[in-house]
């Protein structure tokens, strides 16, 4: 893929210091953290490095990366790597992706409790699918999943939820075979979406109970417990978005499904489209009407105010395992669900993995004949001054 002509990073040195004195008061040491990585990111300023390719002995300098993981320049080799971690975990059986929302009300209230809400996200997400899953009445069944939390939607609003990427099918409760579900249909959405609501509401009623629920400005007067039940009521009879999606063509698709959405950021460097020093315009799908493709046109200022909306709190995990692979039975349980999906009369196809689908980004591989690129020597950011490497980077 090309290099993108307009960049995040372009927009924040633009006005990154004219934001922070506009909102000295509200920015966060995260968000300030972050801003900070994305302006300096593969510039002088992080030092750099000499390259050269094993095959050719080809050359260059490259800058070095901030590495923050809401950095867009960042990602390709963070999610190669996790890639290539989790390709020996694929199982040869189908798979299903099943989404979990809040409604409005709920996201308000994690924007300023992130840490807290999007935990319970995770634990109510994870123990509606194990549940619904181990009920006989309809798979009766250890199932193994994991889950990514994104908090945007396509015009970069606060929008949490999570992607669940669920074999199709878990180890019986006695563990002596895998019980598959049906090849088009995992678990009844409508079953999964009431259980949500309800252990959901309930573990955002115990962390406020117990005090850990922090609200401020708008939402200041949620600090009266008749206040949030006011708040909450409408929310109690919706029925909350619980999505299955067509299930992957095979496992295959999976591996390479994985590696482009586990580390994906707010916006990309390719959906933007312009930036006149004062505007960003940016593509985005509207899924509400089939995915049709749409421009969106923000001022600087609102632009980086909706990307500051999906600063994760410092050490937050964002990807999860649950169930036959979470980390204390990951290795056990997956070896056992192997020996279980082997016995069947009629095994899913083959999971081939190519190398190929590792190289997601060219930083590493030689533009000229595609060998890998070896770092030479690193230099600091004082020593690029007098680099003759760097002269004309």
């Amino acid at each position: 893929m090309d290099r993108p002509k307009l960049e995040v990073a372009d927009i924040f040195r633009r006005y990154g210091e004219a934001y922070r004195q506009q909102h000295d008061g509200s920015l966060s040491t995260a968000q300030r953290r972050v801003m900070t990585a994305i302006e300096v990111c593969r510039t002088a300023a992080l030092g750099g490095h000499l390259e050269r390719c094993d095959c050719c002995n080809y050359e260059r300098p490259c800058y070095s990366s901030c590495r923050d993981r809401h950095c867009p320049k960042c990602q390709s080799l963070a999610r190669a790597a996790w890639v290539e971690k989790r390709t020996s975990e694929v199982l040869q059986t189908h798979y299903f992706h099943v989404v979990f929302s809040v409604p409005e009300q709920i996201a308000s209230i994690a924007y300023q409790n992130k840490k807290v809400v999007y935990d319970i996200l995770f634990r109510a997400t994870a123990e509606t699918l194990s549940t619904i899953a181990a009920d006989p009445k309809h798979l009766g069944a250890e199932i193994g999943f994991f889950a990514v939390l994104h908090t945007w939607g396509q015009t970069l609003v606060h929008h949490p939820h999570l992607h669940c990427v669920v074999p199709g099918g878990g180890i019986s409760l006695d563990g002596t075979r895998w019980i598959s579900c049906r090849p088009h249909f995992f678990l009844p959405v409508r079953v999964l979406s009431r259980l949500f609501r309800r252990l959901f509401l309930m573990y955002l009623e115990e962390a406020f109970n117990s005090g850990k629920l922090r609200f401020f400005t708008s939402l200041a007067a949620l600090r009266d417990p008749q206040a949030l039940r006011r708040h909450l009521d409408p929310v109690r009879n919706l029925e909350w978005v619980v999505y299955a999606k067509p299930p992957f063509a095979g496992p295959q698709q999976v591996v390479d499904y994985v590696g482009r959405y586990t580390h994906r950021v707010a916006i990309s460097h390719h959906r933007l489209l312009a930036f006149d020093q004062e505007r960003v315009t940016f593509r985005w799908k509207d899924y509400a009407h089939c995915g049709k493709q749409g421009r969106m046109t923000l001022g600087a200022t609102e632009f980086l105010r909706r990307f500051f909306l999906h600063v994760l709190p410092r050490g937050f995990v964002r990807i999860r395992h649950f169930g036959f692979l979470a980390n204390r039975f990951r290795a056990s349980r997956l070896a056992l669900s192997r020996q279980l999906l082997s016995s069947n009369s009629t095994p899913p196809a083959e999971v081939v993995i190519c190398a190929t689908s590792f190289q997601t980004s060219s930083l590493w591989h030689c533009p000229r004949c595609g060998a890998a690129m070896i770092v030479m020597r690193r230099f600091t950011a004082a020593e690029l001054s007098t680099c003759c490497y760097f002269d004309s980077s």
